[in-house]
């Protein structure tokens, strides 16, 4: 497949973008070798292939691990460099009078 000059502008406009003149033969090289290497990758036999989700190869559904809440068990570090403290939490400034 081609693409003509009018092909170009058109996709281009639905894209909203501005091209000019002198970029739109430039602009159709590269979309023609796109569809080149689209084209070649559509004549690769892929019978027996098994398809790919999310680019990891594994059997059966991905492992979750639990959703367990913890506090980091460091707070003493957490809170080491904490410009103001009180007890085991942040110390901020009040906002609402």
């Amino acid at each position: 497949m081609s693409l003509d000059t009018a092909t170009v502008r058109r996709v281009a406009s639905l894209a909203r973008l501005h091209v000019d003149d002198a970029e739109v033969a430039k602009l159709q090289a590269e979309l023609n070798g796109i569809l080149g290497w689209i084209e070649q990758l559509q004549a690769v036999n892929t019978d027996g292939v098994e398809p790919m989700a999310g680019g990891a190869v594994t059997s059966g559904a991905m492992r979750l691990r639990e959703d367990v809440i913890t506090d980091g068990g460091i707070p003493e570090k957490v809170l080491a460099n904490a410009p103001d403290r009180e007890g085991e939490y942040f110390g901020v400034p009040k906002v609402v009078e």
